[in-house]
C-alpha cells in the first residue's frame, strides 16, 4: 500500500498475535470492573465503552500478556494493532498503543496506511497523541520521505491527521524541522478547533525547550494569526 493510502488495510494472519489476542482478552475480561468502566467512559466522554481497568493493572495486565513472547515481525504488529482496534473496550486500543510503541522499529514505511487507520477510527487524543509522537515521529525520522504525508495530514479534513501532523515532531529536539513545524503551525493557525489550538501551542512548547528564542520569535511574528490558546501554550515556560 502506498503511505497515504486511504483503504482499510487488511488484517494479515499472524500466529503471534493469536496467541497475544487469546492472552490478551482472557486476562482483561476476568479483570473487568462495570462500575469503574461507566466513570472511565465518562470522562472520555464517551468516545468508547471501557472495561474498567486501572492504569496500573492494565500495564500489570499487559506485562503478563508479552511475557515470554517473541520479537514481532511488522507483519505481527499490523496484525495484532488492527485486531486490537476492531475491539469495541478501550484498553484493547491502549495494549495496541503501547505495543506499537515498543515494537515500532520494526514496522516500515508501509505501516503508514496501518497508523493512519488507527488515527481516524474511534480518535481522541488519548491514543492519536501517543501514535503522533511515539509511532508516527519515528516512522518519518526512520523515512524522511514520509514527512510529505504529514504535508497531506496538515491540510487534511480530518483533524486528528492534521493533529498527529503538529505533533509528530514532538520528541525530535534538534532533529526537528523548525521550516515544518512552523508552517504547520501557520496553516492551523485559524482553526477555531481546541485540539487544533492546543496542539499548536504544544508543539511549540516543546521545541522552545530546545530553542527558546526561535519559539519566541515565531510567535512575537504571528502573535495576531495565533489564537490566545495557542500563544499562551507556547510561551507557557518562557
Amino acid at each position: 500500500m502506498r503511505p497515504n493510502d486511504r483503504r482499510p488495510p487488511k488484517i494479515p494472519r499472524s500466529a503471534l498475535a493469536d496467541t497475544l489476542m487469546e492472552r490478551l482478552t482472557t486476562a482483561y475480561a476476568a479483570a473487568a470492573d462495570p462500575e469503574r468502566a461507566a466513570a472511565m467512559a465518562a470522562y472520555m466522554k464517551d468516545v468508547a465503552p471501557f472495561l474498567g481497568l486501572r492504569t496500573p493493572l492494565r500495564r500489570e495486565l499487559s506485562k503478563a500478556v508479552t511475557g515470554g513472547t517473541a520479537e514481532p515481525a511488522e507483519t505481527d504488529v499490523r496484525a495484532l494493532v488492527l485486531r486490537c482496534w476492531e475491539l469495541p473496550e478501550r484498553e484493547y486500543h491502549y495494549f495496541a498503543v503501547d505495543y506499537l510503541r515498543r515494537h515500532v522499529r520494526v514496522c516500515s514505511s508501509g505501516f503508514l496506511p496501518v497508523l493512519r487507520r488507527l488515527i481516524v477510527t474511534v480518535p481522541w487524543w488519548d491514543t492519536v497523541d501517543l501514535l503522533a509522537a511515539h509511532a508516527a515521529g519515528p516512522l518519518v525520522a526512520a523515512d524522511p520521505e514520509l514527512a510529505e504525508v504529514m504535508d497531506e495530514w496538515i491540510g487534511d479534513e480530518d483533524l486528528w491527521l492534521a493533529r498527529t501532523a503538529l505533533l509528530h515532531q514532538l520528541r525530535y529536539k534538534s532533529a526537528t524541522d523548525t521550516g515544518r513545524l512552523f508552517a504547520y503551525c501557520r496553516r492551523q493557525s485559524a482553526d477555531p478547533d481546541f485540539f487544533i489550538r492546543k496542539a499548536i501551542g504544544w508543539a511549540l512548547r516543546e521545541y522552545a525547550k530546545t530553542d527558546p528564542e526561535a519559539v519566541r520569535a515565531f510567535v512575537e511574528a504571528q502573535r495576531d494569526s495565533l489564537s490566545p490558546l495557542s500563544v499562551r501554550e507556547a510561551l507557557k515556560n518562557l
